[in-house]
Order: C-alpha cells, then sequence, then structure tokens
C-alpha cells in the first residue's frame, strides 16, 4: 500500500500523550514518554454488526482507565459498498490498510467490524480492550513523533509531522490521518436500511506511508479543509509502525493542530 495523495484536553485519553510547546495560532505538539495505544476499527456503514463496535468507540473514555493513552480511529472500508449501501466515508486505501494489517497478523480472514489495537488483531474487543490499551501504555514509547501545523490560504492546513526512531531500530514508517467525530449518516439502503448511524474519530484524510530512512522521516502537506467539516471537532493523527509486523511504536492525537 502506498498512497501518497494531542495536557489535560476535552478528552483525556486522546491527548494524555500530547505535550503542547506554545498556544499560539501555530500548533507544536510531541508524542509523551509512554507508548500511545493506536486503536484502529474498521468498519462499514454497510455492516449490520458494526454499530455496536462504533459505539464501542465512541465510549472508549468511559470504557479505558482514567488515565489511559490511546488515539482511536474509525477506518470505513469501501469494500461493503457493493451490497446495498455506499458507505460516504470509506475509502479504498482502507481496505488496503485493513488487509495488510490482517496479512501482518498472519490471518488470512477480512472481516468488520474488526478491532487492531496497536498494530494488533483485538477479537474480544467487548472485553479486553481496557487491559490491551493498560499494556501498551506500559511500555516505553518506540519512536518520537512531532506534529506542527498553521492555518494556510484558502481554508487549508499546513501541517508536518516528524518521526523519528534511534538508528538501531527496526524498519518503520510514519502516517498521519485527519478525523472528525460527531458525524451522523441516514442509512437508507443495505443491512442498515432506516437507521441513523453516530460515528467518531472517522478519518477523513489519510497520508503515507513515509519511510523512516536513517531513523527519520517528515510527511509535510497543505490539507484542504471542506466546509461540510466540522473543524471544532477534527483531530490531526500520527503514528509510526513496523510495516512488516504491524506493531505500532508510539502515536500522537493533536486535536489542537487541527483547529489552529
Amino acid at each position: 500500500m502506498d498512497s501518497r495523495s494531542v495536557a489535560a484536553c476535552t478528552f483525556l485519553i486522546l491527548h494524555a500523550a500530547a505535550l503542547p510547546s506554545s498556544a499560539s495560532a501555530a500548533c507544536d505538539v510531541r508524542s509523551g514518554p509512554r507508548r500511545a495505544a493506536l486503536i484502529e476499527l474498521y468498519t462499514s456503514e454497510g455492516c449490520s454488526s458494526c454499530p455496536p463496535a462504533d459505539r464501542q468507540l465512541s465510549r472508549l473514555r468511559e470504557t479505558l482507565d482514567p488515565a489511559a493513552v490511546a488515539v482511536p480511529m474509525a477506518l470505513h472500508v469501501d469494500y461493503w459498498d457493493s451490497i446495498g449501501w455506499k458507505d460516504p466515508y470509506a475509502q479504498a486505501v482502507f481496505g488496503e490498510r485493513h488487509r495488510s494489517l490482517v496479512q501482518a497478523n498472519r490471518h488470512t480472514v477480512v472481516y468488520t467490524p474488526h478491532y487492531f489495537v496497536g498494530g494488533a488483531e483485538l477479537r474480544s474487543w467487548h472485553g479486553a480492550l481496557r487491559a490491551e490499551v493498560r499494556r501498551i501504555n506500559s511500555q516505553a514509547t518506540g519512536a518520537d513523533i512531532r506534529v506542527k501545523a498553521s492555518p494556510a490560504p484558502g481554508g487549508t492546513l499546513a501541517l508536518a509531522a516528524d518521526a523519528t526512531v534511534p538508528a538501531d531500530a527496526q524498519p518503520a514508517v510514519l502516517h498521519v490521518a485527519v478525523t472528525e467525530s460527531g458525524l451522523a449518516s441516514k442509512v437508507e439502503r443495505g443491512e442498515n436500511a432506516g437507521t441513523t448511524l453516530a460515528h467518531d474519530h472517522v478519518v477523513r484524510q489519510w497520508i503515507g506511508p513515509f519511510p523512516l530512512n536513517g531513523g527519520t522521516a517528515r510527511a509535510q502537506r497543505r490539507i484542504a479543509l471542506p466546509p461540510a467539516w466540522n473543524r471544532a471537532r477534527l483531530d490531526v493523527v500520527a503514528f509510526v509502525a513496523d510495516p512488516r509486523s504491524g506493531a505500532v511504536l508510539q502515536a500522537v492525537s493533536a486535536h489542537q493542530c487541527a483547529r489552529s
């Protein structure tokens, strides 16, 4: 797959890892010493078993320990779109990442809803999510990530994410995403026909992967923020992972960078 195209905050578990260094219009956020748990949910509006998993992702603050450090993302896959309902949040790149994670975990079946935490499959997400996040948080960070952003002309956001790993580290890649919460969609066809679905942490834009050559990588983009996106509910997510095993070395969520 190769698609080139984060302190006390309103949501502690999302942003406890981020250490803001400036309160100005420009945003500068760094990951912390603890390893944050990247929570990826692969889901679809066309899947009748997905809404409970979506609600679980929306209720993380209630589910996890108060001091948990977690970075959630909902990636809507497009392979359900041919079965009655086209998911407005689905992108082909999310299906590609889903398949690559399944392969990295040495499995063969791609399904929804499908949770991955720290790059590892979590089948018993109903009861094991808290313990898995706690386990990951007990580990030292495997990478340092810095996210910087500032407003740019035309309603865009100038964004740069820098990642560093130790010189003797295994191969790693950097990914960046913009997510949006507070979304709702009325499904008219398919397995969820007649249902209004609520979504949080939906990935709207995906950037990367960027290889960490010599232990460093930079992702720099000017990101268009469509008027339909609720800027007050956006987050910028960056994470570093081992592309072979899928293991996430560090992640950071920087909501202030999306709202600069």
